[in-house]
């Protein structure tokens, strides 16, 4: 029996108008978008197009999408670009952030400190949403740059973006938003929001690993982490990867048109996966259930049993998914995003993630349903019998 795959939040498979998409720039049109000959100018169409399609699902200009390697580049560029603004005119870097953030953006607010910056984390509650009482305090200390996470990659819950642009731009301080859980997901309008700093990632939404993008709605808003060409206005110099581009720019458009039908069916599928799960193991935690979640996560505590062994039984009876916290050097630490929700070490460490996807289906929770009780049961026993040795 073929596995199911409940790790779309990790990575997305390419979806095939995608791949037909970008195919002619790997095999036809492969010239370098700078040259000037027919090969170069055939190249430079498809990326050209390829901003306008990305701008056009973000509606925002195409001069203002940058193309990068993925969604950590694109945190890089936008936490430390943003920070070198300020510290070249003289000002404090100072970044804004939340305990929940994807580590691409809590590594750059570190690396902001290591160069003479300062770094406040916004507390969230247990649902894992921020809190502004704090957002306004770190306000009106005059930070550089404020960063929130729009979907959380974890728990999936969904941040107050208009409230939290409204105070930022009332502040005069620029907000950037991680969106790569959100984009395709929810809709999304960087107006509303008032975020002049968005990246999203293209292998989130059935584009290849390998690019991303930064919209950039003031071309003064960061400073550029790699030197070189003059490539993406300088922001991001070096040779493009088109082909990339051309799959990212079909991919946002597909997920534009189709977002309404895709929530609709994930959303459903997810809450019939909670609902089963939770009356087959009734001591089954759902984090973040209080918020408002995205569509296609749902993370689970259980009780009793650690997430690593659970995730190993439940590759071997053909259910893909993964974890709620991360094990280094042998040892199981808890989900950064977990212990900040205040939930319990054991619980966190306890905790496995079912992300959908376009390929989810009714028959796919069917599996998940019919295999993970007996997966629970036996790490149970597994637990107890050990812990009695």
């Amino acid at each position: 029996m073929e596995p199911v795959y409940f790790d779309h939040a990790a990575t997305t498979p390419v979806r095939p108008e995608v791949l037909e998409a970008m195919l002619p720039f790997l095999n036809t049109s492969w010239g370098n978008p700078s040259s000037p000959h027919r090969f170069g100018r055939a190249a430079r169409a498809g990326l050209e197009q390829a901003k306008r399609e990305v701008a056009e699902a973000l509606r925002v200009e195409p001069h203002q999408v940058i193309f990068t390697s993925g969604g950590t580049e694109a945190d890089n560029l936008a936490v430390i670009g943003c920070a070198l603004v300020a510290g070249h005119a003289g000002k404090p870097m100072h970044v804004v952030t939340t305990e929940i953030e994807h580590k691409a953006v809590l590594a750059s607010a570190h690396v902001v400190v290591q160069h003479g910056g300062r770094e406040t984390f916004l507390p969230v509650d247990g649902n894992g949403v921020v809190d502004l009482d704090a957002l306004d305090a770190a306000l009106a200390d005059s930070p550089t740059i404020v960063s929130v996470m729009w979907v959380n990659n974890e728990v999936g819950t969904v941040q107050p973006m208009a409230e939290i642009g409204a105070r930022c731009g009332a502040a005069g301080v620029p907000l950037h938003s991680d969106a790569v859980q959100s984009f395709g997901k929810l809709p999304i309008d960087l107006d509303a929001a008032g975020c002049r700093l968005l990246s999203i990632s293209g292998h989130k939404l059935g584009a290849p690993k390998g690019i991303g993008a930064l919209i950039v709605r003031d071309r003064n808003a960061v400073e550029a982490l790699v030197h070189g060409g003059g490539q993406q206005y300088g922001i991001r110099p070096g040779t493009e990867n088109v082909a990339g581009a051309v799959a990212l720019g079909r991919a946002a458009l597909l997920a534009v048109r189709e977002l309404d039908a895709h929530v609709s069916t994930v959303r459903a599928l997810r809450d019939d996966l909670a609902a089963r799960l939770r009356a087959a193991i009734p001591d089954l935690v759902i984090h973040a259930v209080g918020a408002e979640r995205a569509p296609h996560v749902l993370s689970c505590g259980v009780p009793g049993a650690e997430a690593e062994a659970m995730l190993m039984h439940l590759d071997l009876a053909g259910v893909c998914c993964s974890g709620g916290s991360a094990c280094s050097s042998g040892s199981a630490t808890p989900s950064h995003v977990l212990t900040a929700m205040g939930i319990d070490r054991a619980l966190a460490l306890g905790t496995v993630r079912f992300s959908l996807g376009h390929e989810s289906t009714a028959a796919d929770v069917d599996r998940a349903v019919a295999v993970f009780p007996g997966v629970v049961e036996r790490v149970r026993k597994l637990g107890a019998v050990l812990g009695r040795a």
